[in-house]
C-alpha cells in the first residue's frame, strides 16, 4: 500500500486553478507536479510539455483555457483530465501522470515512484523567473 501524503484541496485547486508542488525520485531528484481542475475533481501531472519540457507553471499559476493546460512557449494545449494533447507541436503526446487520490475533500500523493519534498516549484523562488523563452517574433 502507498503512503498517502495531503497536499490540499479540490476546492483550492479549483480556486486557483492549479497548484504546483515539488517532488523526489528514488534517486533524490527533483521534478515539479501540478494539480489541475478537472470536471471531477483534480488531476496531476509533471509540470513540463512533452515538446521541450517547457514548465507550464513557473509560479504564477497554469495557463488554462476551456479545460485545456496551454503550453506558453508554442501553444500545445493539453487536456487537463486526460493529458492528451491532439494539436501543435507536442500533437499525439500526452502528460506524465502522477499518481493521487481524492478522499474527502483532500488531494493526496499516493505514486510510489516519488515523495513529496515541498509546495512550489523546485527553485523555491519562482517569482524570479522570467517566464518561458519564447519563438514569437513579435515585440511590445
Amino acid at each position: 500500500m502507498s503512503v498517502r501524503t495531503p497536499l490540499t484541496t479540490v476546492e483550492t485547486v479549483h480556486e486557483n486553478r492549479s497548484w504546483l508542488f515539488t517532488v523526489r525520485d528514488q534517486y533524490g531528484e527533483p521534478d515539479e507536479v501540478i494539480l489541475v481542475p478537472c470536471e471531477d475533481g483534480v488531476e496531476a501531472w509533471i509540470n513540463r510539455c512533452t515538446h521541450e519540457a517547457q514548465r507550464f507553471d513557473t509560479g504564477r499559476g497554469v495557463a488554462m483555457r476551456d479545460g485545456q493546460l496551454i503550453c506558453p512557449k508554442h501553444g500545445s494545449m493539453f487536456d487537463a483530465c486526460s493529458g492528451h494533447c491532439d494539436n501543435g507541436e507536442a500533437a499525439e503526446t500526452t502528460l506524465p501522470s502522477v499518481d493521487i487520490t481524492v478522499d474527502d475533500g483532500t488531494v493526496y500523493l499516493t505514486d510510489d515512484a516519488v515523495t513529496f519534498a515541498h509546495e512550489g516549484g523546485i527553485d523555491g523562488d519562482d517569482e524570479s523567473d522570467d517566464g518561458p523563452a519564447s519563438t514569437s517574433h513579435i515585440g511590445f
